[in-house]
């Protein structure tokens, strides 16, 4: 057990963290007129999520792969792929659900994962190559007008034919989400 000392100025550096983090918050609301504000992390932000979430400020916790953390997580993988990794991201999500968040964002995970995901927590879930089973998708919208740089994720459709206008391909998007025609397999991971 680390010494008395260490744990009090863990907790200071806690709380300093949560005030900081709901300052920001506060500033995107009414300053940036955002509302909602998205947590890019895994239960380390537990804490901020409560926080935030007592000062009644709507949060999108995202997990499974995170773009910001992409280079410790050890590069883009598949999250949730086999069931300890499944298990653990689904209570993860639970935590985040009991901690206040109103919204979920699950990035490539296993589509079986994330369809029993959704079966454990009632906020929605919005899937960015989380198969079909979440509540909703989104695409960035490089990869929906086929323009991104590199090699394009699975997830991800061009809606770029060549001769649809970028109004076209982005409303051809909304329409393939509505309909359920998107994602099919070919976009979503086992």
């Amino acid at each position: 057990r680390p010494p008395r000392s260490t744990l009090d100025r863990s907790s200071a550096a806690s709380d300093v963290y949560k005030r900081q983090a709901l300052d920001n918050a506060k500033r995107l609301m009414q300053d940036g007129g955002a509302q909602m504000v998205k947590l890019e992390g895994n239960r380390s932000q537990i804490n901020i999520i409560e926080k935030l979430a007592l000062s009644d400020i709507p949060i999108c916790a995202h997990i499974g792969l995170r773009p910001q953390s992409v280079n410790k997580m050890g590069g883009y993988k598949v999250q949730g792929k086999g069931s300890n990794e499944a298990n653990a991201l689904i209570q993860e999500a639970k935590k985040i659900e009991d901690s206040g968040a109103d919204l979920l964002l699950l990035e490539c995970v296993s589509s079986q994962t994330a369809k029993e995901l959704a079966s454990e927590i009632s906020i929605p879930i919005i899937g960015i190559g989380a198969g079909s089973e979440v509540d909703g998708q989104i695409l960035v919208l490089y990869d929906i007008l086929g323009v991104s740089q590199g090699q394009l994720p699975k997830f991800s459709k061009n809606y770029m034919d060549g001769t649809n206008t970028i109004e076209d391909a982005i409303k051809q998007y909304i329409q393939e989400v509505k309909t359920l025609k998107y994602p099919t397999d070919k976009h979503s991971f086992k």
